[in-house]
């Protein structure tokens, strides 16, 4: 194991283990390396790391801490990679879209508010009966994040979000091309807003595939 991973495999060890906690201040560097057996380069080198990966917050002139942790935070990291993606993976975020959002579908659907439902209503009347492409995409984003964030799993919504926004200019791009696709769009939303006002997790569960699948069998056509 090269010098580096070693150190960020015993600070990782701290945190998980509960010897560092989120929001804890790291000990002095001199200090912390000399606990660690790690020399204060290679420990310099696993701090910056796992500052990139947002473990660790460095504040200059305070101290090293540990962050919040929370799974938002955390996934930016996964973010910043997806937004490398080429066409050809904007299919394989969609398949794997297609295995995450109908299960967070059905629970939302187990745990959404008349509030929530009454929110998502005036989202979906808020585009009319016939909005531009790129206004139904917007909307589309915004219906699907707030149905994630019901489900109450903050992993599950950061992870969704992630690998989201990269699919957004196929949705435009088969929005502008693909006859029928608004009203069947606007159609579909409705069904899986149906499908949570009344609480039923596995019909909003099929709704939801279907939703996605058309989408993702339109850019298999066209790839």
């Amino acid at each position: 194991m090269a010098v580096t991973d070693e150190a960020i495999e015993k600070i990782k060890d701290m945190i998980t283990s509960g010897a560092l906690r989120a929001g804890d201040r790291l000990p002095r560097e001199a200090d912390l390396a000399a606990e660690l057996g790690l020399s204060r380069s290679s420990l310099r080198e696993a701090v910056r790391a796992l500052s990139l990966v947002n473990i660790l917050d460095v504040r200059r002139g305070d101290g090293t801490y540990v962050t919040s942790l929370e799974p938002r935070l955390l996934l930016e990291a996964l973010s910043f990679i997806v937004d490398f993606h080429r066409d050809d993976t904007v299919l394989e975020l969609l398949r794997v879209r297609r295995i995450l959002e109908p299960a967070a579908t059905a629970m939302a659907a187990e745990r959404i508010t008349d509030e929530e439902t009454e929110g998502l209503r005036k989202l979906l009347d808020s585009v009319g009966p016939r909005p531009k492409a790129e206004e139904l995409v917007a909307n589309d984003l915004e219906f699907h994040r707030r149905i994630v964030a019901c489900s109450g799993n903050s992993v599950l919504s950061s992870l969704l979000e992630s690998i989201s926004a990269p699919t957004t200019r196929a949705r435009v791009w088969r929005g502008l091309t693909q006859t029928g696709t608004m009203a069947q769009t606007l159609a579909e939303h409705r069904a899986i807003l149906d499908a949570l006002a009344a609480h039923e997790p596995e019909i909003a569960r099929s709704w939801a595939t279907v939703h996605i699948a058309g989408v993702e069998q339109w850019l298999a056509s066209v790839l």
